[in-house]
């Protein structure tokens, strides 16, 4: 690839990816920008500014002589865990920003979209930045997923349960499900070939596996009311400690969005509340919840090699996956220096895997070794279950 033909596919996908972050964000009344429920939500207005904080920090500064921000407040306000870059405003504090106001934000990226598109067609863009732009360019995608992920935890936790936007498409209903069997042996997971990954990805290695059999489908909502039915929110045979404390605490019953409303269960979906399809895949449960429901089938959730050995022979995407596997680096895993060496591995503690890809997810960010990681309390994402024996 010529390095003109190279400037223009970045100046072509920086500009589609930064656009279809404020179209997530347009149905959105101003009122909606703002809010944070809980400390894992983060308001959406946040979002917009942070990615955008992103591209004018690690790659406009550092590059651009004598660039001038466009707010010097802006990087305690937007800077989200990244300690090498200094003093931030705590997460559980976003939500009382009610400056910087939206309108300041959009200007923000505004000022900030016009300098990347000038600098990405200047002399001063070179092959080191690339790999830095293209790790910019996938962390919006991810804050695009989030964005989804926590405007419907706004509206959704809205007493009126406000539609975000009808959409005609929905989720397919899972066919008939039937276990997959793979054989005993040394197989080869991790990270291969060209295009973009993340650092925890890299390292491919050899795993080796017992036999094992795991499920061509998702549970569907219809097999998890079965186990709500059982009773399964009140057996603590089927939880882990810290899952049980977890239910008793929280008085779970269902998953995250049900309510039992005139004899019915509903949902709220991002077209609103709607009666509960038994048929489609089951949607925002977390880990304790995941184990203890195949527990309940004397089934397990797979580990994340075997899920990734397995993933050709079946279809995923429609939900985040949990596993059973914790969140650790693979053999010979190195962190970058400075600021980008933060982006992954200091979260390799207390987190578990989960694989795959979501109806929230960007096209094209998504591969069968992508490993996405959350506590095992959190509902909120889009996550669903596929078992293993």
């Amino acid at each position: 690839m010529t390095p003109q033909t190279l400037t223009k596919n970045f100046v072509k996908r920086y500009s589609e990816i930064r656009k279809h972050s404020e179209e997530i964000c347009a149905p959105l009344e101003i009122e909606d920008y703002v809010v944070q429920p809980i400390v894992d939500v983060s308001p959406p207005k946040w979002h917009l500014g942070h990615t955008t904080w992103f591209f004018e920090t690690f790659i406009l500064m550092p590059n651009i002589p004598d660039y001038k921000v466009f707010d010097t407040q802006y990087n305690f306000v937007f800077n989200s865990y990244y300690e090498t870059v200094g003093a931030r405003v705590i997460r559980t504090d976003r939500g009382n920003l009610s400056r910087p106001s939206v309108s300041d934000i959009y200007q923000y990226r505004k000022y900030v979209d016009e300098k990347m598109q000038d600098f990405l067609q200047s002399d001063l863009m070179n092959e080191s930045i690339e790999s830095l732009l293209e790790l910019g360019l996938n962390h919006e995608q991810q804050h695009q997923e989030l964005l989804l992920t926590d405007i419907k935890y706004i509206l959704g936790h809205n007493p009126l349960f406000p539609v975000y936007k009808k959409q005609n498409k929905e989720t397919e209903a899972v066919n008939h499900s039937e276990m997959i069997r793979f054989s005993e042996g040394v197989y080869e997971i991790g990270f291969e070939g060209e295009g973009f990954c993340f650092d925890n990805e890299l390292g491919r290695h050899k795993v080796y596996l017992n036999d094992f059999e795991i499920s061509n489908q998702l549970v569907t909502n219809g097999e998890y009311l079965k186990f709500m039915e059982a009773e399964g929110y009140s057996d603590f045979r089927h939880w882990h400690a810290e899952g049980w404390d977890w239910v008793k605490q929280n008085e779970a019953k269902s998953p995250l969005y049900w309510h039992f409303v005139d004899g019915k269960w509903m949902n709220y979906t991002l077209n609103g509340l709607q009666e509960i399809n038994y048929n489609e895949p089951l949607c925002h449960i977390n880990f304790f919840e995941a184990s203890a429901f195949a527990s309940w089938k004397e089934m397990r959730l797979p580990t994340e090699a075997e899920w990734e050995v397995a993933s050709d022979h079946f279809d995923w995407g429609k939900r985040w996956e949990w596993t059973n596997s914790a969140y650790l680096p693979y053999p010979g895993f190195k962190k970058e220096a400075g600021a980008v060496g933060e982006y992954n591995g200091k979260f390799m503690v207390n987190q578990t895997v989960l694989r795959g890809a979501s109806e929230a997810t960007p096209i094209g960010h998504s591969r069968n070794t992508y490993r996405n990681f959350f506590p095992t309390n959190l509902q909120w994402q889009f996550t669903g279950i596929r078992l293993a024996k």
